[in-house]
């Protein structure tokens, strides 16, 4: 019986590991840390020699499952020329939204909570516009909801350079980040009122 009892303690300490590890792999973003990243050049403003390699560095790719599965949680988007934007939804399955803060919005203000209506003022006026595509702007903060079959989540970014269909610099915190895997995991720490440091 006291071999059973081993046997079975090392069986569930193994799988706890390997699920830890598991996770591990996944490479969920630490939330409410404001990272770097820089989007270059505008994904339709590319040669068609870069097309075939992939979304290369047009879109943001917050976890390593993301990548992986090149599903990008942000994409620079733009045809040479014109004005670029940022899309959320990148494949058919995906409902992302993005909303345009605003310029002059300190990216270390804002909270899960703020990120849907910045001023907190219950007025219709006062509420974040989510859709699928917003123009690029510099110094303009912006929110993301991720909503897709496999990923659900919330991150704030802030435009600190623009140079049009070549390259955006983003400073950014990931609020929320959930896999809808076989066994859902989630980046530890949500709070609606914390900040970014």
């Amino acid at each position: 019986m006291r071999t059973f009892g081993l046997c079975v303690c090392f069986l569930l300490t193994t799988a706890s590991a390997q699920a830890q590890n598991s996770d591990q792999d996944l490479g969920l973003p630490e939330l409410h840390t404001i990272k770097t990243g820089s989007l270059q050049p505008s994904y339709s403003c590319r040669s068609a020699e870069d097309f075939h390699k992939g979304y290369a560095n047009t879109a943001l790719f917050l976890s390593a499952y993301s990548r992986l599965r090149n599903s990008p949680d942000l994409l620079f988007n733009g045809a040479c020329k014109s004005d670029d934007d940022f899309q959320a939804s990148t494949a058919g399955d995906d409902l992302s939204l993005i909303a345009d803060l605003g310029p002059d919005v300190m990216l270390e203000e804002v909270s899960a909570s703020r990120s849907l209506n910045l001023k907190r003022v219950h007025s219709y006026s006062e509420y974040s516009k989510f859709v699928s595509t917003v123009k690029v702007i510099a110094n303009h903060t912006y929110a993301v909801l991720i909503n897709n079959d496999e990923k659900r989540g919330l991150f704030i970014f802030k435009v600190v350079d623009y140079v049009p269909n070549q390259k955006v610099v983003l400073r950014y915190a990931v609020k929320l980040y959930e896999l809808r895997t076989d066994r859902p995991v989630r980046a530890a720490g949500f709070d609606w009122e914390r900040t970014n440091n």
